[in-house]
C-alpha cells in the first residue's frame, strides 16, 4: 500500500533497485523534494528526517531485497506535514513501538525516538496480498511547501 496516512497536496515517488546505492539516492532524493516543497534546512525535521529516511531504505535493502528487488519511497508534503513511506515486498512486518524500548543507536528503535521526539508518528501497513509492506512516517513542520 503506497498511499499516505492521510491525503497531502504534495507527492513525489521514487523506486529504486534494493542496492546499497538505493541509501544515498533516496536521501539526496529526500533533500531535493524538502528543497522543492520550500522546507529548509533550518526546519527542526530535515535533518532527522533524512536520517530516518536512510535507516528505512537501508533496512529494506538489508532485510528485504532477497525478495524484493525494488523499494519505493513516496514522499508527500502538505502546509504543515512532511510524510514519507518505505515500501518493500518483504512480508515481514516489524513491531515499530516495540523497537522504542531497544537500545538507542539501534535501526528502528533510533527511528522510534527521533520521530516520537519531533512529536511525529509511524505506522506500518501491509500490502492488500499480505507479501509486502510500506512504513510510513509522519513529521509536523514548522513552514510548510510552499
Amino acid at each position: 500500500m503506497l498511499t499516505p496516512p492521510d491525503p497531502l497536496p504534495y507527492r513525489h515517488v521514487l523506486t529504486l533497485p534494493a542496492t546499497g546505492q538505493a541509501v544515498r539516492v533516496a536521501r539526496e532524493t529526500g533533500e531535493q523534494v524538502l528543497a522543492q516543497w520550500g522546507v529548509g534546512t533550518r526546519e527542526p525535521c530535515h535533518d532527522p528526517a533524512l536520517l530516518i529516511l536512510s535507516e528505512l531504505v537501508a533496512n529494506s535493502v538489508r532485510h528485504a531485497a532477497a525478495l524484493s528487488p525494488q523499494v519505493t519511497v513516496v514522499f508527500a508534503g502538505g502546509t504543515d506535514t512532511f510524510a514519507f513511506g518505505v515500501h518493500d515486498r518483504h512480508p515481514y512486518r516489524p513491531a515499530l513501538f516495540a523497537s522504542a524500548g531497544v537500545a538507542p543507536g539501534r535501526g528502528l528503535a533510533t527511528v522510534m525516538e527521533l520521530t516520537c521526539g519531533l512529536g511525529g508518528s509511524a505506522v506500518v501497513r501491509g500490502d492488500a496480498d499480505e507479501g509486502g509492506k510500506s512504513i510510513w512516517i509522519t513529521l509536523p513542520l514548522r513552514r510548510g511547501p510552499r
